[in-house]
């Protein structure tokens, strides 16, 4: 098992005159967590087929304890990667399913189902090991892909959008799993999303992408605390991203307050334009003149203390002290 940091060194892929990565640099340390994040066309699943092997590289290097596996085949990488679509072969049982690889390589029955066996009941499967894919639901089958990768012993497991077939409940639990068993195998798992809360919950590290380039790397606290340009605090969410004294800055929608300020405090002025009400906060959007929309996340009781209503002019305001500078476009 290859289990070590993992280096891209100028990494680029080019399909004929569109770069879809471009010359990208990142370390990942081992036994980290991290999520590749950005909108669809970035660039997040190009990166994860290079490392896999399963896309070519067009330039630069994989670099992984501290081999360079850039022009190896997929199965001498010491990666596994686990796909969107599960990919299980009908006509196997869950235990065969999950053993596979193994059968392939060579491995005697009686071997490669014991080490199948211990991946199933990594992720709660042994009550299930005779039964075939078409009887199982479809978190029980994401859970024998996943099974599947993991029973090649990878020292980095791979995952392209694992959870987007999943419904809200069945992806919260799922998420759970995910994070339990990357604790407890202690290996880098490099997972690609373009949902700002699977990556905010699960990473130790987020990748933010955009047009074939890292916008910005970090933990998700730095990330969302400190976006490095308009277009992560943007893409992250909660953030209002103004122009102040020629100055792109960001402003948390969860620290704007209805009412005026003290002297110490940026008070403005603008037409309510939207209330949602969403339980424990309720959420404002207000038309600030040259400042554009302005969005204010505040307590349900808060609200209620400085009430508006849709078509009135309502002062708002925010400490200074949490504007925070952007990097310039």
């Amino acid at each position: 098992m290859a289990n070590g940091d993992l280096e891209l060194v100028k990494l680029t892929k080019r399909y004929g005159n569109v770069t879809a990565v471009d010359a990208i640099d990142l370390r990942v340390p081992a036994g980290t967590y991290c999520c590749f994040l950005g909108p669809s066309g970035c660039g997040k699943s190009s990166t994860l087929r290079m490392i896999a092997g399963h896309e070519s590289v067009s330039s630069g290097d994989i670099v992984l304890n501290p081999n360079n596996i850039t022009d190896l085949a997929p199965a001498r990488r010491g990666t596994a990667m686990m796909f969107q679509s599960y990919a299980l072969f009908p006509h196997l049982n869950v235990i065969d399913n999950i053993a596979f690889s193994l059968k392939m390589k060579g491995e005697a029955k009686a071997v490669r189902h014991a080490s199948a066996r211990k991946v199933m009941e990594l992720v709660d499967l042994l009550a299930y090991e005779t039964r075939m894919p078409a009887q199982l639901s479809g978190g029980q089958q994401q859970r024998v892909a996943l099974a599947r990768a993991l029973v090649t012993n990878p020292g980095i497991l791979l995952l392209d959008e694992p959870l987007s077939a999943l419904d809200p409940f069945l992806r919260l639990r799922v998420r759970t799993e995910l994070k339990r068993l990357q604790r407890e195998l202690g290996i880098s798992f490099l997972h690609v999303t373009h949902g700002q809360d699977e990556a905010m919950a699960l990473a130790d590290l987020v990748v933010i992408m955009k047009d074939g380039r890292i916008e910005q790397a970090g933990s998700p606290q730095d990330v969302f605390h400190r976006p490095a340009t308009a277009f992560v605090a943007r893409f992250m969410g909660g953030h209002n991203v103004l122009t102040l004294e020629g100055q792109p800055v960001t402003v948390r929608a969860d620290r704007v307050r209805l009412g005026a300020g003290d002297g110490a405090a940026r008070t403005l002025k603008g037409e309510v334009r939207g209330v949602e009400y969403g339980g424990a906060t309720v959420t404002l959007v207000i038309a600030a003149g040259a400042l554009g929309e302005i969005t204010a996340v505040v307590p349900e009781e808060h609200f209620n203390a400085h009430p508006a209503a849709l078509g009135e002019t309502q002062a708002l305001h925010w400490a200074r002290s949490d504007e925070y500078a952007l990097r310039a476009a």
